[in-house]
């Protein structure tokens, strides 16, 4: 007996699935509607684990962790113990986030909509759109700077372009290739982040530990601000990789996510920061460095010892710049969807062609100047990202009581079943009277900021959402009930 079902051919009574990719283009909702529990049967975690590690395990962590020397003038012992403190207390927050998606098999910015409502859920699906394009920017910069960087006939723009398509292919193949792209994506940039400690070692042992004048604790907190937001800003990425898993062993789950993302992130930035403090005192690493405007350029100088093996690995680095890339474009294509009904039916791979079409001419302008564009891009994710999670946390914390069977799945399309979203859009709000006059910018600095405390923004906001949001939860749901009779 032969009988077509949502999911594939059932046979004999029994269900064998057919994935076919281009069905899978046209059913884009599929893209965004809750996986249910009878499809979360993937044990495989360690597939998420190697997703979360290769994605971090990479150049744009490496660049996030050579802002300190270069943008904050501090030294290799401020940057690393920088860096060693600020991940390890960021990293919990995606990770944490991440467990979501086994559990509820909801994407982020769909459950976003059980705090901030249908409507509200708009807001940070729209911010996601918009910080995930420019994370897509950084990170083709990045390849293309480093593709440059073996050859003089080729030119960063085109480098960016390359990157940009491979990252744009990658993302058309969908959810199950990017999995299987991701689980041996890090061996390569692993082996050249050995091989450059192997060479560059020895200009790393004579670095200075110090520049010489004491660490402001304005440029530490700045630093610091800048590092933990390339790190929160994976918690609206984290559960989209997760809702076809198993959600047993949450535990587990949780704590072996947190590790495999600090490991990554770690390297990345750890790296980072070494290098970019050894370069003033190396000249071939400062001359590739192209004073702060190229990671690739420094990469390259400092494998260039190897010969055309070194090439070799500067190459594989670079194109392995579409692990985060591809992650983050699925994910800007699932936020665009979420924003409302009429654009969840736009097809996939049409929102992916304008994601790749905009990114590449603000790329190659971007790339004149890295570091400027990184740390603008980095802050104003962290700014938003920062009252966002503390808002998915304690909605879930103090007023669903840390109970997933708290969340009404089955509603996450139903504007009148969801929460009206008022207490979580004022709180987002009002957090921004926190976040302005702590932040600290080259284009405004808040007079908190100016009293000598460094960016705060990130850190300030969090605190306030994090307080201020359960109350006016538990007063939106009292009103919401008497109301509708129903808060989901």
């Amino acid at each position: 007996m032969l009988k077509l079902s949502q999911y594939g051919v059932e046979i004999n009574g029994q269900v064998r699935r057919v994935y076919v990719h281009v069905q899978a283009l046209i059913q884009n909702d599929l893209r965004i509607v809750p996986t249910p529990p009878e499809d979360r049967v993937d044990t495989r975690l360690y597939q998420m684990f190697f997703v979360w590690f290769t994605v971090n395990a990479n150049i744009l962590q490496f660049s996030a962790g050579s802002v300190g020397p270069v943008v904050y003038g501090l030294g290799m012992r401020e940057s690393l113990l920088t860096i060693l403190v600020t991940d390890i207390l960021s990293s919990a927050i995606p990770a944490y986030l991440a467990v979501f998606g086994p559990k509820l098999g909801t994407r982020a910015m769909v459950l976003s909509r059980f705090s901030w409502g249908y409507y509200g859920a708009a807001i940070p699906s729209i911010l996601n759109v918009i910080s995930m394009e420019g994370y897509l920017i950084l990170n083709c910069i990045l390849g293309g700077q480093t593709l440059a960087s073996v050859s003089d006939h080729l030119s960063p723009t085109l480098g960016i372009v390359i990157i940009a398509l491979v990252s744009f292919a990658i993302t058309f193949c969908g959810y199950k290739v990017v999995h299987l792209y991701e689980m041996v994506c890090w061996i390569p940039n692993i082996i050249t982040f050995i091989v450059m400690l192997a060479v560059g070692g020895k200009n790393l042992i004579n670095t200075p530990l110090s520049t010489g004048d004491a660490a402001s604790a304005s440029s530490i907190l700045s630093f610091g601000a800048v590092v933990a937001a390339s790190v929160i800003s994976w918690s609206t990425v984290t559960p989209d990789y997760g809702v076809y898993h198993d959600s047993k062993d949450l535990a587990l789950l949780i704590h072996a996510r947190e590790a495999k993302r600090l490991d990554g992130q770690l390297i990345g930035h750890l790296m980072g920061a070494a290098f970019a403090a050894g370069a003033p005192s190396v000249p071939s690493w400062s001359e590739g460095l192209s004073n702060g405007s190229s990671i690739g350029g420094l990469i390259g100088a400092t494998l260039s010892p190897c010969g055309n093996f070194g090439k070799f690995l500067t190459v594989l680095l670079a194109l392995t710049v579409p692990s985060p890339s591809s992650v983050t474009m699925y994910t800007t294509c699932t936020s665009f969807m979420t924003i409302s009904r009429l654009f969840a039916k736009i097809p996939r791979i049409l929102l992916a062609m304008a994601s790749t079409a905009v990114l590449i001419p603000v790329a190659i302008v971007g790339a004149n100047s890295f570091y400027a564009t990184a740390v603008d891009v980095l802050n104003m994710i962290g700014y938003w990202m920062a009252p966002y999670s503390a808002i998915i946390l304690a909605e879930h914390w103090f007023y669903r009581k840390i109970t997933f069977g708290a969340y009404n799945v089955k509603n996450w399309d139903n504007p009148r079943r969801l929460p009206l979203g008022a207490a979580a859009i004022f709180v987002f709000l009002a957090s921004f009277g926190i976040i302005v006059p702590c932040m600290s910018q080259v284009w405004y600095t808040g007079p908190i900021a100016k009293a000598g405390t460094g960016d705060i923004g990130m850190v300030t906001s969090f605190i306030f959402a994090m307080l201020v949001y359960p109350a006016l939860r538990t007063l939106e749901g009292v009103i919401t009930t008497r109301w509708r009779g129903v808060d989901s």
